[in-house]
């Protein structure tokens, strides 16, 4: 057991969450003050919110880098400079103090003068950003999640205006918060900054219309400063309309023209792990996302569901330590808009799978779903990839929800030469190990075989 697991058995945890971010604010003001303060002179756009994180900072940074800027990107998916551009393989988003200290200074030397940082509530609660000097807030959404380390939804959003307070004392900076107007804690966001930009599909300063989905991508029309910009995003789902305005909200910020914003964006493919389509030959869909909340399963469902033809074939799991609450939300949103559910592992750390997958299928049945007619249970997540695909027809869809581009999957105890086991910690006991994954590269192995 580690330092930090057994000070929170010995503090009651209250008194831990109030201490705790005291301790990595003095990590943080020691380590940047002993570094040279590596960010100075940086300028950094930060994006948070529950959902869209990832692909809304891949938008920014794309659109930045087709304008012209020396940008960086840091995200769950990957972090580097300009087109070069590596995988993340830490199990998290925001990194260490360390890590981001050494990452900053690394890619300064290759000319980066603009940052797109992806920020967690975890890393805004543990002050581990401190010191960066934020340009621009933005914020996508802000939905339930993460409340098994927040305790509460009030803390859990308090964590994330913090990017927004941290922005507006930059008095160097723009002092500019991009929020989504249609999200119900938007006024708060707003009102902690001093300058801001809202966007929607219903209402903000920004607001898509003549919007068309398809499954490559969306259309849509937005009025900048009064011109109309044509803006095609190639990642669907109409989530990615929102996540698109968002970075057509930054570009208004830096002054981009018509042309660099609508091209920009239109220039970034794919995110890896973000409705990732695999094709191996076969006559139905697979498609490999990294949804993991209720909200972002609704989302995703809601767009889904009327883009398909035959059965819509969803597989999914939810991780062990983590928000058990939203497991059965998850169940009966599975239950209710997919013809089949198949439910699996996702990180189970040194939880019960067997307990997690009951609490989902619980859910499922609610909605109607039957064990063993239209719901299953397939534990170990490569069986559970062969089931799924295995039941595809022509003209059906399978959804791989919860891992997206992760490159490894947490379990319990050793079962093979290659684990390694985690640094300890409280989400993390010392009997977790860490196994090779790769979602796509799986469903490929599925594939082949059939």
């Amino acid at each position: 057991m580690g330092f930090r697991s057994i000070t929170k058995k010995v503090i009651p945890t209250e008194v831990f969450r109030a201490i705790e971010p005291a301790g990595h604010h003095a990590e943080a003001i020691m380590l940047n003050a002993l570094a040279g303060m590596p960010h100075k002179g940086l300028k950094v756009i930060g994006v948070t919110g529950t959902n869209g994180k990832t692909s809304t900072a891949f938008l920014i940074h794309r659109m930045l880098v087709e304008a012209g800027y020396k940008v960086g990107l840091m995200t769950t998916v990957a972090y580097g400079v300009g087109d070069d551009i590596k995988p993340q393989v830490a199990h998290m988003t925001s990194v260490s103090v360390p890590e981001l200290i050494k990452r900053v200074k690394s890619m300064k030397k290759q000319g980066m003068e603009w940052l797109v940082l992806e920020v967690t509530s975890h890393a805004l609660a543990q002050n581990r950003v401190w010191s960066v000097p934020f340009e621009i807030a933005v914020l996508t959404n802000l939905t339930h999640e993460h409340l098994d380390y927040h305790g509460t939804f009030e803390r859990y959003r308090d964590a994330k205006r913090k990017l927004f307070t941290q922005t507006d004392k930059n008095k160097r900076g723009l002092r500019l918060g991009i929020v989504n107007a249609e999200d119900d804690s938007a006024a708060l966001f707003v009102s902690d900054i001093k300058h801001s930009i809202t966007y929607g599909m219903k209402d903000g300063d920004l607001r898509a219309r003549s919007v068309r989905l398809s499954p490559s991508g969306s259309r849509y029309i937005v009025d900048v400063d009064g011109v109309e910009h044509h803006i095609h995003c190639r990642l669907p789902g109409s989530f990615n309309v929102y996540n698109s305005l968002a970075a057509v909200g930054v570009g208004k910020a830096l002054g981009l023209t018509k042309q660099q914003i609508e091209q920009g964006i239109a220039a970034l493919t794919g995110v890896e792990g973000r409705m990732t389509v695999v094709d191996e030959g076969q006559d139905f869909e697979v498609i490999v996302d990294y949804a993991h909340t209720p909200d972002s399963f609704e989302k995703l469902f809601k767009d889904m569901k009327p883009m398909i033809k035959g059965k819509l074939i969803v597989m999914f799991g939810s991780a062990g330590r983590r928000d058990e609450a939203k497991r059965y939300t998850q169940g009966e949103l599975a239950g209710k808009y997919a013809d089949e559910v198949i439910i699996t592992e996702e990180d189970d750390r040194d939880m019960d799978g067997q307990a997690i997958m009951e609490q989902i299928a619980e859910g499922a049945q609610k909605a109607g779903k039957t064990h063993d007619r239209d719901l299953f249970m397939v534990h170990d997540r490569s069986e559970a990839i062969n089931f799924a695909v295995k039941r595809a027809k022509k003209g059906d869809t399978v959804l791989l929800l919860g891992k997206g581009h992760e490159k490894d999957i947490l379990r319990n105890g050793p079962k093979a030469a290659e684990m390694r086991h985690l640094p300890q910690d409280d989400h993390n006991p010392s009997r977790v190990v860490e196994h090779k994954w790769d979602e796509i590269a799986e469903a490929r192995k599925a594939l082949d075989a059939l």
